[in-house]
């Protein structure tokens, strides 16, 4: 039985294509507060303004391309099952061609009904309109978790975790729950690897391996190392 790998991604992976990381020193998200934004009461209060920040957003996703690190992860399906778990709402892992990726926060490439968060539709071009409805009738907005709602893959993500012979973490802070509790998820004797330049900084767990570079960097030389059956 293939060994099972389980990659969890962080902003810092989508940096070195383009992709701003969530928040940056000013406390601002591509010059909005996130509060007004990526909330519930945001939405509430103005759509139109959370719509036009994530169309443009989208935009920029889809023009950006997956790196080498997005790249390196596919080749460990070759010899390891593998799952990445993503905290994302870009694509880039599965424009690289990983297969088995969960977007613990959604995914900005489709649209969610604005009344039942469970129906999932694919957008036609970049933007969602003011006024496209879902099928009950109410306004679409982006598929993605926003603060305050809960995480639905949460319970899947667990499960995955709960299974990995091998745990990687990649560009991600480990700061923002639930996700960042899913390493407290793995099991004993499983190898941790922590990838991030400030991952020796951020580390809370005697048992993980922290490298301090980036993403493009380091991981293609893991993979390499795993794939030659070297896990140390």
């Amino acid at each position: 039985m293939k060994k099972h790998i389980v990659i969890f991604t962080g902003a810092g992976i989508s940096a070195e294509s383009g992709l701003k990381t969530f928040r940056g020193e000013d406390g601002l998200w591509e010059g909005f507060r996130v509060e007004d934004v990526a909330t519930p009461a945001a939405w509430a209060k103005d759509p139109e303004l959370v719509q036009h920040f994530y169309n443009v957003r989208r935009k920029t996703v889809l023009e950006a391309k997956p790196n080498a690190a997005h790249s390196a992860l596919v080749k460990l399906e070759e010899m390891y099952q593998v799952n990445i778990v993503t905290q994302n709402i870009d694509d880039l892992h599965e424009r690289a061609g990983s297969t088995k990726v969960l977007h613990l926060h959604g995914l900005i490439t489709k649209a969610q009904s604005s009344e039942d968060p469970k129906l999932v539709y694919p957008i036609v071009g970049t933007e969602i309109g003011m006024g496209d409805q879902c099928e009950l009738g109410s306004q679409l907005r982006p598929h993605v978790v926003w603060f305050g709602e809960a995480v639905p893959a949460m319970g899947e993500a667990i499960r995955i975790c709960q299974t990995a012979d091998i745990f990687i973490v990649i560009g991600s802070s480990l700061q923002v729950y639930p996700a960042a509790g899913l390493l407290d998820e793995t099991p004993n004797g499983a190898v941790k690897y922590f990838i991030d330049p400030q991952a020796s900084a951020l580390i809370r767990h005697h048992d993980v391996i922290g490298i301090d570079e980036q993403a493009g960097v380091a991981v293609p030389r893991i993979v390499d190392q795993l794939m030659g059956n070297n896990v140390q």
